[in-house]
C-alpha cells in the first residue's frame, strides 16, 4: 500500500502533491499513459528474447552443415594428434640354446654388423661337422662308383677283346677243317682207288694200308678242326655274354652314380642348413642405430622366438593422425611443419609422403563394426607420414616424442 505523506504546510502554503501508484490514479490519467506507451516497448520483454534464440539456432544450423568444408579448406591443417615414428625391431633368437656374452648394455648406439648377443654354439659345431662329413662320404661314394664304372669299362674291353680272339679262332680252325676237308677228299679217293687196285691185285698191300692210314689220319685231323671249331664258337659266344653281363652291371652303376649324386645334394642342403643354424647363435645389428633394454643374461635358457633386445634405426619421421575432415585438400608431395615438445620453439620442415589407405580404426586389432546395436557418429583420423629434411637433426629424436604438425595444402 502506497502511503501519503502530507507535510505540515502553513494556511498561507498550499500542500505538495505526492505521487500515487496507477492504480490509485484518476483513471483519465491512466488512460493517457497507456496511450502515449509504443507497442514494441509493450511487447519488447518477449520479443528479443525470441529474436535472440532464433538467431542462435540459425548460426547452429549454418555451423553445423558447413563446419567439415570450413575444417577442410583451411590451407594449413594442424594436429597434435602426432608422433615421432621410427623403425623399431625386436631382435629374437631363431634357434634354442643357452646365452653365453650379451655385447651390448641398455640404449647402446651400435653400427651394422656389431655382434649383440651370443649364444652357445658347441652342438651346432658338432652339426657342422657331422654334416660335413655326410658330404664327404657322399663324394667319395661318388668316387668309388666312378673307379668302378672304369673297372667295368675294362672288363667289357676285356670281354670284347675276348669276342675277337675266339672270332680269330674260328677262323683259323674253318681253315683248318677246310684244308684237312680237302685232303681227306683226296685221301679217300685214294683208298677207294687203291682198295679196288687190290682186288684186281693190281697193287700191293704197302699202298692200301699207306691209303688207308692216309684216309684215317686225315679224318681224325677233320674231327679235330671241327671240334676246334665248335670251341671257338663256343667261347666267342661266352665272350658275348660276358660282355652283355657288363654292360648291364655298367648301367647299374650309371644308375647308382645319379641317386650318389642327389644322396650328395641332399648332405650338402644339410651341411648349408647346419651351417645357418650355426650363424643363428650370434645376433648382429642390422643397421646403425641404438638397442634398447636387454632382455636376457648370459647363461639364460632361450627358446626360438625369445625377444633379446630390441633395436631402433636411425631413421626417423612424424605420423600425424589427422581427423578425416581435414584431409580434404592434403596430398603426397605437400609441405608441413613440425613442432617436437622437446625442442620449444624451433620449426623443423618436411614434406608429406604417404597418406594411410585405412583409418586407424580399420588397423586396430579389434576393428570396430557397426553393423548391429546403435550408432554412434565419430570422426576418424587418418595417418599421415611425414618426412623430415633435417635428417641428422632426426636422428636427435626419440620415437615416441609428442609434436605438433601443420600441413601446407596446395588448393
Amino acid at each position: 500500500m502506497l502511503m501519503l505523506h502530507l507535510s505540515s504546510a502553513t494556511p498561507d502554503t498550499e500542500p505538495k502533491r505526492v505521487p500515487v501508484s496507477p492504480a490509485e490514479a484518476p483513471a483519465d490519467e491512466r488512460r493517457g499513459a497507456a496511450k502515449a506507451t509504443p507497442r514494441w516497448q509493450k511487447y519488447g520483454k518477449y520479443g528479443t528474447p525470441i529474436l535472440v534464440l532464433l538467431l542462435a539456432l540459425v548460426v547452429l544450423f549454418t555451423v553445423t552443415h558447413n563446419w567439415n568444408s570450413w575444417e577442410g579448406g583451411h590451407l594449413e591443417q594442424v594436429t597434435d594428434d602426432a608422433y615421432v615414428r621410427g623403425d623399431l625391431t625386436p631382435l629374437s633368437t631363431k634357434v634354442a640354446g643357452i646365452v653365453r656374452n650379451v655385447n651390448v648394455s641398455d640404449y647402446q648406439q651400435v653400427h651394422k654388423g656389431d655382434l649383440l648377443v651370443e649364444l652357445e654354439d658347441n652342438d651346432y659345431q658338432a652339426q657342422v661337422a657331422q654334416a660335413s662329413a655326410g658330404v664327404e662320404a657322399a663324394r667319395a661314394a661318388i668316387k668309388n662308383n666312378g673307379r668302378q664304372r672304369e673297372l667295368q669299362d675294362a672288363r667289357i674291353l676285356k670281354a670284347l677283346s675276348g669276342i675277337d680272339q675266339a672270332k680269330a679262332q674260328i677262323a683259323a680252325a674253318q681253315a683248318g677243317k677246310d684244308a684237312v676237308d680237302a685232303g681227306l677228299v683226296r685221301a679217300r679217293s685214294e683208298r677207294k682207288r687203291q682198295e679196288g687196285l687190290y682186288q684186281t691185285h693190281s697193287t700191293t698191300q704197302q699202298k692200301l694200308e699207306q691209303a688207308v692210314a692216309d684216309d684215317e689220319n686225315l679224318a681224325g685231323q677233320y674231327a679235330s678242326r671241327e671240334a676246334d671249331l665248335a670251341q671257338a664258337r663256343t667261347l666267342q659266344r661266352s665272350s658275348e655274354l660276358v660282355a652283355e653281363a657288363e654292360r648291364r652291371q655298367k648301367t647299374v652303376l650309371e644308375s647308382q652314380d645319379l641317386q650318389l649324386a642327389a644322396d650328395l645334394h641332399a648332405k650338402e642342403a644339410n651341411l648349408v642348413s647346419a651351417q645357418v643354424n650355426l650363424g643363428y647363435t650370434k645376433i648382429f645389428a642390422p643397421a646403425d642405430g641404438s638397442v634398447g633394454e636387454r632382455q636376457v643374461r648370459p647363461g639364460q635358457l632361450v627358446s626360438p622366438g625369445t625377444q633379446v633386445i630390441p633395436f631402433v634405426d636411425l631413421t626417423r619421421w612424424v605420423q600425424a593422425n589427422y581427423k578425416e575432415t581435414q584431409l580434404t585438400n592434403v596430398r603426397v608431395g605437400d609441405a608441413a611443419e613440425i613442432r617436437v615438445d622437446s625442442y620449444p620453439g624451433q620449426v623443423i620442415h618436411g614434406k608429406v609422403i604417404e597418406i594411410a589407405p585405412a583409418s586407424g580404426s580399420q588397423f586396430a586389432l579389434l576393428p570396430p563394426d557397426n553393423a548391429t546395436g546403435n550408432y554412434t557418429k565419430v570422426v576418424q583420423r587418418i595417418p599421415v607420414k611425414i618426412a623430415l629434411d633435417d635428417t641428422e637433426f632426426a636422428t636427435k629424436l626419440r620415437p615416441g616424442l609428442s609434436v605438433t604438425a601443420t600441413v601446407r595444402t596446395k588448393q
